[in-house]
């Protein structure tokens, strides 16, 4: 049995595997397949200022190897959340990150002020990255001034883990990640779903209500992975590697690239039990090849 134990950054992690927000409800969604205290972390979806409605429907759809979706950050806000989500998770013994969005830079400072306040929440990741959301998201995301300026806002107020969530429909991902390092990250998360469109040839209209939406599963690991192995070898903070990974041979390629840790998303609606299949097959691959720990094979590319 090897030590898959992680530290990122001060976030202490009993093996590398996260799941990513979005694709894993609140965690007790899942608690009547996996034991959830045996994953690394959970993080839950999107959490705003306000109550959102969403994005209207049609705002998923199956595409080769993947899917699109444009759910636009439904949820109830965040004081929602403390008062309802909360008191039925903080006793989960693993760690619970919240996923942070906000249309304003006052509505990201607003909620992981908030955050920072619950004893059971050791970090944030803040969402800077998210496509499905007409107003915010997208454009702090896409810039390093403005990447940079609302993680120097949120480190004011937040005083755990700082978590950044990176969007692959930049330019240049590691300037990004270096500009978010510079203001105050522990560490980055990446990738956010690829833009991408679907469109029906009978009705000769998009999919999506939203026409655009953000494409993850299978299909953009091999930009993932490529997109990790350049932001671990420009930043000196920890990375979080996810996009695509579904197996564990698939988590240990990012592993391999130099990411800490890994979230597992998509895949999620496929396998409900995925998470605790990739911890087992880390472990195996680990053990057969003669290696004691994780922190050995992280970032050998």
């Amino acid at each position: 049995m090897a030590n898959l134990n992680i530290d990122i950054n001060g976030l202490s992690l009993k093996n590398p595997v996260l799941t990513a927000s979005g694709t894993f409800g609140y965690g007790t969604e899942f608690q009547d397949f996996i034991d959830l205290e045996r994953l690394g972390g959970f993080i839950v979806k999107g959490t705003t200022l306000k109550h959102r409605e969403g994005n209207p429907y049609p705002r998923m759809a199956e595409t080769p190897s993947g899917m699109l979706n444009a759910v636009g950050l439904q949820n109830k806000g965040v004081d929602y959340f403390i008062e309802h989500i909360y008191p039925t998770i903080k006793d989960v013994n693993t760690n619970i990150l919240v996923n942070v969005s906000g249309s304003t830079i006052a509505d990201y400072v607003a909620t992981a002020e908030k955050i920072n306040a619950l004893d059971r929440i050791p970090a944030i990741e803040l969402n800077i990255s998210c496509p499905n959301v007409k107003e915010g998201g997208m454009a702090f995301g896409t810039s390093c001034i403005s990447a940079s300026e609302v993680v120097k806002e949120v480190r004011k107020v937040y005083k755990k883990h700082l978590m950044v969530k990176l969007s692959p429909n930049v330019t240049s991902i590691q300037e990004i990640a270096l500009a978010v390092e510079g203001a105050g990250a522990d560490s980055v998360s990446l990738i956010n779903t690829l833009m991408g469109m679907a469109v029906n040839v009978k009705t000769r209209k998009p999919v999506l209500s939203t026409i655009t939406g953000g494409l993850s599963g299978p299909c953009v690991k091999p930009v993932a992975l490529r997109m990790v192995w350049q932001v671990a070898k420009a930043v000196k903070i920890p990375v979080v590697g996810l996009g695509g990974i579904s197996c564990a041979n698939d988590a240990i390629e990012f592993l391999l690239a130099g990411a800490s840790a890994i979230q597992i998303g998509t895949a999620n609606f496929i396998d409900p039990t995925v998470t605790i299949k990739v911890i087992d097959g880390i472990n195996d691959y680990l053990d057969q090849n003669g290696f004691t720990s994780v922190k050995e094979i992280i970032g050998v590319i």
